[in-house]
């Protein structure tokens, strides 16, 4: 199973001598330069990236779902212990 993170897209490089188009983009203010060849996607578009490929674009409204849903996640780790959900 993969897991793709919502990312805002900031900028955008188009190399002249035909390499992979990439972007600079926005995880939840962590900004990564990502591959955005197969998908697209112009800036303040979002895109879901896994292994720093974008996979797809997505909407605003799912994409800001998702970042909070993460957050809570994130805010909740602490007390999350992993061997309490292993049967």
């Amino acid at each position: 199973m993969c897991l793709a993170i919502p990312g805002k897209i900031i900028s955008v490089e188009v190399p002249e001598d035909g390499g992979l188009k990439t972007a600079v983009v926005d995880f939840g203010g962590i900004l990564k330069n990502i591959c955005i060849e197969w998908v697209e996607a112009t800036p303040g578009e979002y895109v879901l990236a896994h292994a720093g490929v974008a996979l797809t674009t997505i909407d605003i409204k799912e994409a800001e779902e998702t970042l909070k849903d993460f957050e809570i996640i994130a805010c909740h780790s602490e007390s999350i212990n992993p061997k309490d959900h292993v049967q």
